[in-house]
Formats: C-alpha cells, structure tokens, sequence
C-alpha cells in the first residue's frame, strides 16, 4: 500500500520532523494565575500530542498590552520561561518539535482582561467582536465581553512592539522551542495593519500596501535578528475576515508580505485557513502563485482532512497540513489515520477555554492497543 504523504519525513529548516502532520495553535486558557504562567497540565496536554511531527503552541503574548483574553500564556517573565521550560521538555521526550506561537491582540481586547486599554493602528473599535474572562460562572464558563475602542499607537508604541517581539522570540528559545512563529492572522495586532479598514494611518506604517506591511517586516527582521531565520515562521490569515476585518485589498496586500518575509528568508508560511464546514475554498491559482512566491516551507491549517492534505501534498501546494480540533479530541490522530480508527468527538464544549483543569483537556482517550 502507498504510504500516505503526510507520513513521510520532513526536513523544516535544520530540523527533521519526523511526519508531517502538525499541531495547529488552540487557545486553550489554562495557565496559572495569576501571572500567566505555563503549568504541568499544559504540559501534560502537549506531551500527549507528540505524535505530530511538529507542534504549534497556543497564541502566547509577547506583553500584558498583548492579552486579550483570560488566562492565556505569556512569554516575557522569567516564571513564564520557566513554566514553559517543562512544556518544551515533555515533547521533546516524546520525539517531537515545538514553536512558540508569538501574539499580540491589538485591539481585540478589554480592560477587563488585562487593566490596559486596547491599542492599534488605528482608533477603530472592532464591529461585532468580543474575547472573554472568567467571572464566577457556576460552571465555569467564561463570559463574553465586548472589545473596547482602542488607542492609536504612537511611533513609541510601534518599536515597543516589535522589541517585544524580539524580547519574546529569545526568551522562547531560552525556554527551549526549537524556533518561533509570529502571529500575523485572525484580526490581531499584525493583520490590523495589513487592512484598510482598520488601518487608516497616513505615515510610514498605513496609507499604500507597502507601508501597511512594514509593521510586520520589521517585527519578522527583529525576530530573524534575535533567534535566526531558520528558526522564524509566519502565520498569515488572507482569506479570513472575522472580527471585522474585511478588506478588498488583502490578497494583493499578503502577496507583497509574502515576498517581503520571503527575502528576510524566515523557515516557513504558515496560512491560517477557514475552519468552519462552509468556510470559502481556497483558489488553487493563490496557492500556485504563493509557492512562486515563497521559496520556503509552507503550510496550510484550517479544516483539512487526510484527503485534502493527500491532494495538497501531492500537488506540491504544501509541504506540512496543520489539524486543530482533530488534535484536540484525538491526541493519536496520526495513528488513527494510519489506521482508519474512529476519531474521539469534541466533548465539554464549556470547558475549552479554560477552567483550569484536565475536563476537556487532558482526559481524551488514546486508542487501545
């Protein structure tokens, strides 16, 4: 029988994975508080899933102003370098490679969640969007708030954050990840930017394509500059418009940043698609042109099932198929691939986003051997 190609080896950058199935990055709300700290039962999650060839950890912010949302993980106090030290440890045990996903909300937030109010490009509150906190539910649910209408970064702000950025990067591989990746997709900070609609700067970093992408070529250089290139990957979202973020330019706007990052010579793309049933198909001609345009690893993440990787894998689109949900419920999803097993369905839909413990985390079943 023909070995399926997401089962072959893969060479990312110096590192050999040993499949190429990866973990995409879930928000997942577990960290200690307070503090934002890395714990054991995070690593107790990632650990089971290192039958991926690579792992993408949860969006981390790079500072207090990054966060968005309750309990979510950071990456710039030495306990969190600490906590996340465990983490890297257990997959690395178990055979497999980890990035840390590098995050910074923008105006996706609330002062509810971090005491800040949001910034942004721009001071544009996002139409219909909200992030969440935990407030005492009874059972533990988090409550939805609305986002708050930011404030317009100044050029201070600007270089406090790709510092950030950078300061991030190092202390990620101080805490032993095999490299980073920038979270430049889904409405945050970086995206904001990239589109018109909430970008309406007039200086250097809004007002034309080229400057709308430098924020984003400067934090990728600054990363590159503080960790290597080999080990600094990108996470673009071009076909994705919620929290309000529809902007007729995008495509041609992600093209021009995906030659840019393409000459800075990070390891890899990593395009963040679509994951509900209905989410629109990605043109073949994009792909196409991408890999024209991109010299390096790419990946695609986003509702995907073997067949679909098997047909982007063999037409050369792609070199690495990310999987989210099927990860989460199936910590073995390669070997039920391999295997044509019954997959475990999500359950506890209240407890993921946190809680703070193994329900809906930690306690899916492996296969039985």
């Amino acid at each position: 029988m023909e070995l399926h190609p997401l089962f072959s080896p893969y060479t990312l950058g110096k590192l050999q994975l040993k499949n190429r199935f990866l973990m995409a990055p879930m928000t997942r709300s577990r960290s200690t508080q307070p503090g934002d700290i890395p714990n054991e039962l995070m690593a107790e999650y990632y650990g089971q899933r290192t039958s991926a060839g690579i792992i993408i950890t949860e969006a981390t912010q790079v500072s207090l102003q990054g966060k968005g949302y309750a309990r979510t993980p950071g990456i710039y106090t030495s306990e969190q370098i600490n906590g996340w030290k465990s983490i890297t440890h257990e997959v690395h045990k178990n055979g497999s490679k980890i990035f840390l996903q590098l995050w910074h909300v923008g105006r996706v937030s609330n002062a509810k969640v971090n005491g800040l109010q949001p910034i942004a490009p721009s001071a544009i509150k996002a139409k219909d969007t909200s992030v969440y906190i935990f407030d005492g539910a009874p059972n533990g649910d988090a409550t939805f708030v609305p986002v708050e209408e930011p404030r317009a970064m100044n050029p201070k702000d600007i270089q406090q954050v790709i510092d950030e950025f950078a300061r991030g990067a190092k202390n990620a591989i101080e805490a032993g990840f095999d490299g980073v990746e920038i979270h430049g997709a889904n409405g945050y900070l970086i995206d904001q930017f990239l589109r018109t609609n909430c970008n309406h700067r007039m200086d250097e970093y809004g007002g034309t394509k080229e400057n709308r992408i430098r924020l984003l070529t400067e934090i990728t250089q600054a990363v590159a500059d503080a960790v290597g290139k080999e080990r600094t990957g990108v996470r673009l979202s071009p076909f994705i418009k919620f929290k309000d973020m529809d902007d007729p330019e995008i495509l041609d706007t992600i093209m021009l940043a995906t030659k840019s990052i393409n000459d800075i010579g990070v390891t890899y793309l990593h395009l963040c698609e679509a994951d509900w049933d209905d989410a629109p198909k990605i043109p073949e001609d994009f792909r196409v042109k991408l890999r024209q345009t991109f010299t390096n690893t790419i990946i695609a993440t986003g509702n995907k099932t073997p067949e679909i990787a098997k047909d982007l894998l063999d037409k050369n689109l792609v070199d690495l198929v990310g999987f989210g949900r099927k990860f989460l419920s199936n910590p073995d999803y390669p070997e039920r691939v391999r295997q044509n097993a019954q997959l475990n369905e999500i359950t506890n839909t209240h407890a993921l986003f946190g809680g703070g413990t193994g329900v809906g985390y930690t306690d899916y079943p492996f296969m039985k051997s």
